[in-house]
């Protein structure tokens, strides 16, 4: 079966998908995404993941490009037309199509809307987890304003093939203090030898993960203690436990950094439980 996607109000095969050459988008990067788990045919997160996006339009200037309602059966027929039971479904939205200028297009521009969506094998990201991944470390350079989910990721890519040449599958932006702001692509945690959690504050400085928000609401329930603060790359290497969380990797243990084995060096007890009951509390949308 052909995949299909969504462009600006079709339905098309994904290998005939395109944009216009002057998309603000592929001009300037001048855009927003979302990436939505789908779980045993629902939509994990969603009313989360739109109420972020709705955030990055806001903040960007960029007009929501149909509502609320519309937008939702858009991303539920992508999903349907590639019969997604699990795996991930994206949309992009940018400023529109306009002459190249670095000044906002006239009034009325209509918002460019990709959705694509695909399948995923959840056997294969269980053996991924129950191996474990290494991050690696690399300096901070990005804008300050990575609050703001856009599509201008150069550095987020480069860091992430760094981590791939070096045969680890993260890798982990640190500033100027030597401590840990988040991954290319996912927030960071560590779990201090007296079984606290700890992650960074979601300020401007890391993304607001929506599956970062979860597993703090998953924290709570179980009772675990969590630290909203800042950890060194010392902290790291000392601690008990590590893992990611992103909506594509859910909760992934780490089990080295930068080559050194943390704790054990296999996935911790904690990481673990985490990992299993996240849909227990995560919000499920019927597709």
């Amino acid at each position: 079966m052909s995949r299909i996607a969504y462009v600006n109000g079709r339905y098309v095969p994904h290998a005939q998908a395109c944009v216009h050459i002057e998309d603000r988008g592929y001009q300037f990067a001048d855009g927003v995404y979302e990436v939505c788990e789908v779980w045993s045919g629902k939509i994990v997160d969603e009313r989360r993941h739109l109420d972020r996006l709705d955030r990055s339009l806001g903040e960007l200037s960029i007009a929501s490009p149909m509502s609320r309602a519309a937008l939702g059966f858009v991303l539920r027929e992508v999903i349907r037309r590639n019969r997604v039971r699990d795996g991930l479904v994206y949309l992009q939205v940018t400023r529109g199509v306009a002459k190249r200028d670095h000044y906002f297009p006239a009034d009325g521009t209509p918002p460019a809307l990709v959705v694509t969506a695909r399948a995923a094998d959840p056997r294969a990201a269980e053996k991924v987890a129950d191996a474990g991944v290494g991050v690696i470390t690399v300096p901070e350079n990005r804008w300050d304003r990575v609050d703001i989910k856009t599509v201008g990721l150069l550095p987020n890519v480069l860091a992430k093939q760094k981590a791939r040449e070096r045969g680890a599958r993260e890798a982990w932006f640190v500033d100027g203090d030597g401590m840990v702001t988040e991954g290319g692509s996912t927030n960071a945690w560590i779990v201090t030898k007296d079984g606290k959690l700890v992650t960074r504050p979601a300020d401007h400085g890391i993304l607001r993960g929506i599956t970062r928000q979860v597993v703090l609401d998953l924290a709570a329930r179980e009772g675990l203690s969590v630290e909203e603060r800042a950890f060194s790359v010392a902290e790291a290497l000392e601690a008990k436990e590590a893992f990611i969380t992103a909506a594509s990797s859910l909760v992934m243990p780490v089990v080295r950094i930068d080559g050194r084995a943390v704790g054990n060096g296999h996935p911790g007890s904690i990481a673990r439980n985490l990992r299993e009951k996240f849909h227990e509390i995560s919000e499920l949308e019927e597709i």
